[in-house]
């Protein structure tokens, strides 16, 4: 039988999650020294080593890998723990957990500070992610709620429609298309454009119109943010279809145009998204309830 304390796990879990000392000792409030001791004293409870030294940098075990499986599953159980009882002492003090896109970055800190001001003392954890990384948080149960332009597929989840996401095909301020009128899709046909990463919820949506035109359009570049597309774009080097929510302030200033383009803009629709029958707290329920009401 294991012999092992919350708090050796806790710091197991920072380390193997960081592959740091320096970093889990900073996170954890603790020396160097002490994480070190937890970890030897942790190896000693279990019987095996957890983590090999290779150069400079540690990697985890076969023994490692299992028990930081196990790990997060009870810092998961504990985090649950905490806000079930947060949420006996009132919405007011309470922590929201939530991940966005990137492209939703930029309408969701209005959403949530306009959340804040109806509950003041919230603490609200927002991380932003590509569709990947905010897929994989939901799948490892590490976030409450998560905000997603394609529902997920593969996952045990809910998704509630709450945002139109309009998505356009911008240009820079000189393309020859800048001025033309309801463009049929086949004059894109080998039109270079840059697109956003595989798997992107907007390269899925764009692949889908092209092909449904029997349009096969070039890809010059792929990039990973939406702030990378649009300099592309803007420096000339092809097309882009983005989120109209991404790219209103570089319209506005005449640096991008929006193609008047046959069947765009494509209307799609944000998610709220969280894991199926994971209990919410009560602020995580409130910030839903807020959203769909909208």
């Amino acid at each position: 039988m294991l012999h092992v304390t919350f708090r050796q796990l806790s710091v197991f879990e920072s380390v193997a999650r960081n592959l740091s000392f320096s970093r889990a000792a900073e996170e954890m409030h603790l020396t160097q020294p002490a994480v070190s001791m937890q970890i030897k004293q942790l190896e000693e409870n279990v019987g095996l080593p957890l983590f090999e030294q290779l150069g400079k940098k540690i990697f985890l075990t076969e023994a490692g890998r299992e028990l930081h499986h196990y790990s997060r599953v009870i810092a998961q159980q504990l985090r649950e723990a905490n806000a079930v009882l947060s949420e006996l002492k009132g919405l007011e003090r309470g922590k929201l957990n939530i991940s966005v896109v990137s492209t939703a970055n930029y309408f969701a800190p209005q959403l949530l500070a306009k959340f804040c001001a109806l509950h003041p003392q919230v603490k609200v954890s927002l991380n932003v992610g590509n569709r990947e990384s905010v897929l994989k948080q939901l799948d490892d149960n590490e976030i409450d709620l998560a905000i997603l332009g394609t529902p997920p597929e593969g996952i045990d989840a809910e998704a509630y429609p709450f945002m139109e996401n309009r998505l356009v095909i911008i240009a820079s301020s000189g393309h020859p298309l800048a001025g033309e009128k309801s463009i049929p899709a086949f004059l894109f046909q080998n039109e270079a454009f840059v697109m956003r990463e595989e798997g992107s919820g907007t390269r899925l949506a764009a692949e889908k119109y092209f092909s449904s035109h029997h349009v096969s359009v070039k890809t010059a570049m792929e990039m990973s943010t939406n702030e990378a597309v649009k300099q592309a774009v803007q420096a000339g080097m092809g097309l882009g279809i983005l989120s109209l929510d991404t790219v209103k302030l570089e319209v506005e200033t005449g640096r991008l145009k929006i193609l008047d383009v046959e069947g765009f803009p494509i209307i799609r629709h944000w998610y709220l998204v969280h894991r199926k029958q994971k209990r919410l707290s009560g602020i995580a329920q409130a910030f839903k309830d807020f959203l769909l009401s909208k």
